[in-house]
């Protein structure tokens, strides 16, 4: 923690001193953006910082969960190098700057007033021990469902507002000829899809499980029916799922090769890139049965401590650019998330982004926004890890009964606390 406070005041010492933004250096940047959508997102900050006179040295690490860029940056700064800046997840963010080793962005954050404006459910991650230590850069909610309108229209069926209507699109889809379920198999895709079914069964049951690791609701009937749910899903999943990744799962339901496909809101931004129109090419809803609800990460970009005023000063300025509203409504729009400012209007946003600006007002309103279990936002990674270990041996075929799975789920959360 000291360590933490002395960068604290160094950090708040430089960004006083500064009386102009124009520097001509680099940040280094950790990242996982590398589809093509989220790499177009990405794009809108490099440019902007380019703007500035700051360069961008890219350091991307495939893989949509981000584990394999974890992987990456332990190794960095285990060898005394660290990035400038990560992108990072929830409780990833407070791991580090429980160990003292991220910077602090409290002068430009009081500055610019970013206390009024950022969301609390994301001021929970964006800071430590009440210092500013990242930036967020968007709200990702993850319980949405993307169908293709096409192969909607076929099965002559209305989009499903719950369980048992979903069964019968995916059936009538299955009929049509093409598979059902777009997905990836990876065990933070199968947690994403759980999710959205754990969400399904209640709001209170959601809280309760995933956010309180209450043990009895983890292991209880209800959980079991959750599992039973996600073997029903299981069964209209391609037999090449394994290892795909998300957004080869996207280009299924883009290329009319699948139905639909259960993801965040990431998504959005494949279907964008490919010139698809939200209502005219493509379909978005929340998981049935979570309607008024919604389940979130956030992007964020954690600066870590640094040796030069002039890489602490690009820190501070990408900091700044990343909170400012034209970034966060450009940036958003192209990303398929939503801002993570509240000042921000809905204006360049298409309909799946002004449906996911309110239905977060409404959530935040209503007590039901919550952090997403699979994304890191629900509990710490080694409880995420349990939960992703029994989820994805469910997937597989690797219990013979859902209650079987709800036993193990509670018995791993457990282990893992």
């Amino acid at each position: 923690m000291r360590s933490f406070i002395k960068t604290a005041l160094a950090s708040a010492a430089v960004f006083a001193a500064t009386t102009t933004l124009s520097y001509a250096t680099d940040v280094e940047v950790l990242h996982w953006w590398t589809s093509g959508g989220e790499a177009a997102a990405l794009n809108v900050l490099k440019e902007d910082l380019k703007a500035k006179g700051i360069g961008w040295v890219d350091m991307p690490v495939a893989g949509g969960g981000g584990e394999a860029a974890m992987t990456a940056l332990r190794a960095r700064v285990t060898a005394g190098n660290p990035p400038t800046a990560v992108q990072m997840l929830g409780f990833d963010i407070l791991d580090w700057a429980q160990q003292g080793a991220l910077g602090n962005l409290d002068a430009v954050a009081s500055k610019e007033g970013w206390d009024k404006v950022v969301p609390a459910a994301l001021q929970k991650f964006s800071k430590y021990d009440g210092h500013w230590i990242a930036a967020p850069v968007n709200v990702h909610s993850t319980n949405w469902i993307w169908i293709s309108k096409a192969a909607l229209d076929k099965t002559g069926l209305k989009a499903p507002e719950n369980w048992d209507q979903l069964i019968a699109v995916l059936d009538k889809m299955k009929a049509n000829g093409i598979t059902p379920l777009a997905h990836g198999g990876q065990p933070w895709q199968e947690a994403t899809i759980f999710d959205g079914v754990v969400l399904s069964e209640g709001t209170d049951f959601y809280k309760k499980a995933f956010i309180d690791l209450d043990p009895a609701t983890l292991g209880g009937d209800k959980m079991a029916d959750a599992f039973t749910r996600l073997l029903k899903l299981r069964t209209y999943v391609d037999d090449n799922f394994s290892g795909r990744d998300w957004n080869l799962a996207s280009a299924m339901v883009i290329n009319g090769k699948a139905g639909m496909q259960i993801m965040g809101d990431w998504a959005k931004g494949e279907f964008l890139k490919a010139g698809q129109k939200p209502g005219t090419d493509f379909v978005c809803i929340r998981f049935p049965g979570t309607q008024g609800a919604v389940t979130f990460n956030s992007d964020q970009f954690a600066m870590f401590n640094v040796k030069g005023d002039d890489k602490i000063k690009a820190q501070v300025e990408m900091a700044s650019s990343i909170e400012s509203p034209k970034f966060q409504s450009a940036f958003n729009v192209v990303k398929g998330s939503v801002p993570a400012r509240t000042d921000v209007p809905d204006t360049a946003f298409d309909d799946c982004g002004k449906k996911g600006i309110k239905d977060l007002a409404d959530a935040n309103t209503k007590g039901t926004l919550f952090g997403s279990m699979a994304h890191g936002h629900a509990a710490p990674a080694a409880v995420k890890s349990a939960v992703y270990d029994v989820v994805t041996k469910a997937f597989n075929g690797g219990f013979k009964t859902g209650k079987d799975a709800a036993k193990a789920l509670a018995d791993a959360v457990a282990a893992a606390k």
